[in-house]
């Protein structure tokens, strides 16, 4: 099987965040299992990686297929252990199945390089060639798509992996494990080990001399130590880390399309997205207009269980929904007012109201770190100078968005602010043809588009003696 199974293994519980109601009991593996998903990666990966391209880009194809085809099914256990909506579960389906899609295309196009030497007599050979063994860790928040953004280059390029999920969040990495045994990925090349011990299974791999490179989503905090565990062995490490995404609307903004996509950016799976709008600057000539249409969109959102049809959902836990709580009221202390809120359901889930706030001072320790809530914080500007100081003025630069009647305009501030990502009058950035990911401390490397596949591979040059 792809998904190691332990007989007699000790289990942990699932929880549905919106009911708190326990949905399954999953092995709690070990570094034990852990190595041994490692034996099954390596001994798999000599036949993997001398397998033609065309026959991975068939079987990454292939998983593409059956994602589509169970999407319900899959959008329905991506609610149940996420608690998302069914809206957006079903639209992270469709977004992971394409990077199988995607991945598939790449795998055959890997390119390369030949040539004459600048001096003669020697021709040069470049080529691309897998890692190794991938170590991948994923979150909670996006359990499929985190997943399928890693696994599918890595078999593209031709390496095999072991695949750690979050424990909030096992069922659907399984799901997808099954997904590719279906599609025909031979036994071994992908191994999922669920556990509740993270550090002690993924310690494991990274001192592990066969595991040639670690990806890893989560927070900075997490990716910091995960660096220096791989400096160790010099391991090639690619890291999706925190975000504190500004969220930005000119004086000359379509209001109409600044509301729109900030609910986008702010709302999508409850704020729990490390590219979610988490600071919004509104230009003080629009400030109030856009709140109070922004606000009036907030309040009609429905909060509750997405069996009932909810917009948004419960926060992962207890303690995510307090800590959202505790940075509010602290915001709130400091002078902030709470303008607009969406009501809450008369539910056990962990659930949080949709908040806009205002009178935000621009040096609040809201806007420090990330929210990752329904909250969001609105301060007001008037200067593109000022403006950009505030935006920078963070350790994060993963995703920000511009709203802006003047492309020019809104394209010279996209450019000017430290952020791998820029979203231009819309809301969303991610798409699988694109290189996703951050600069300074939100992480390290690409994902998706030909930079995902060059994460998994190494390049050589042969240099031939070509004598004239």
């Amino acid at each position: 099987m792809t998904a190691l199974r332990v007989e007699q293994a000790p289990t942990f519980a699932v929880e549905d965040p919106a009911t708190l109601a326990t949905i399954a009991e999953v092995d709690d593996q070990g570094a034990d299992d852990a190595r041994r998903a490692v034996d099954r990666a390596a001994a798999a990966f000599p036949g993997w990686s001398r397998t033609a391209p065309r026959t991975r880009a068939e079987v990454l194809a292939r998983a593409h297929q059956l994602m589509v085809r169970d999407r319900d099914e899959l959008a329905g256990l991506i609610a149940a252990e996420n608690g998302k909506s069914l809206a957006d579960a079903v639209a992270e389906v469709g977004y992971a199945a394409e990077f199988f899609r995607w991945f598939a295309e790449e795998s055959v196009r890997a390119g390369g390089d030949y040539g004459e030497s600048p001096a003669g007599g020697t021709r040069s050979i470049v080529t691309h060639r897998p890692v190794g063994v991938a170590a991948l860790v994923t979150p909670w928040n996006f359990p499929a798509a985190m997943a399928t953004r890693k696994i599918a280059p890595a078999l593209a390029a031709g390496c095999t992996v072991v695949l750690k999920p979050a424990a909030e969040t096992p069922l659907t990495a399984l799901a997808v494990a099954r997904v590719l045994v279906e599609a025909g990925v031979p036994d071994g090349v992908v191994n999922v080990v669920t556990t509740t011990d993270a550090a002690g299974v993924v310690s494991t791999w990274l001192g592990d001399d066969r595991v040639r490179k670690v990806s890893f989503t989560g927070s900075t905090g997490v990716g910091r130590v995960l660096l220096r565990q791989a400096a160790d062995r010099v391991l090639n490490a690619s890291m999706e880390l925190g975000g504190n995404a500004p969220l930005v609307v000119t004086e000359d903004a379509d209001l109409d399309a600044a509301v729109a996509g900030a609910m986008i950016a702010k709302f999508r799976n409850g704020g729990q997205a490390c590219t979610a709008a988490n600071r919004f600057y509104v230009h003080e000539r629009v400030a109030d207009e856009f709140v109070g249409r922004f606000g009036a969109a907030v309040e009609s959102l429905v909060v509750g269980a997405s069996a009932d049809g909810a917009d948004i959902g419960p926060l992962i836990t207890a303690a995510a929904r307090d800590r959202v709580a505790r940075a509010v009221d602290e915001a709130v202390a400091a002078g902030a007012r709470i303008s607009h809120q969406a009501p809450l359901p008369d539910a056990a889930g962990h659930f949080y109201p949709p908040t806009v706030l205002v009178d935000v001072d621009p040096d609040a320790e809201i806007l420090r770190e990330e929210i990752f809530g329904p909250v969001a914080p609105v301060v007001t500007w008037s200067d593109d100078e000022e403006l950009l100081t505030l935006v920078n003025d963070t350790e994060y630069g993963l995703a920000a968005y511009v709203f802006a009647g003047d492309l020019g305009r809104a394209l010279r501030l996209g450019e000017a602010i430290d952020a791998g990502m820029v979203g231009i009058n819309r809301g969303l950035v991610s798409d699988p043809s694109a290189p996703f990911g951050g600069v300074k401390q939100s992480g390290l490397g690409r994902e998706g588009a030909r930079d995902g596949l060059r994460e998994f591979q190494e390049t050589q040059y042969l240099s031939v003696d070509w004598p004239s």
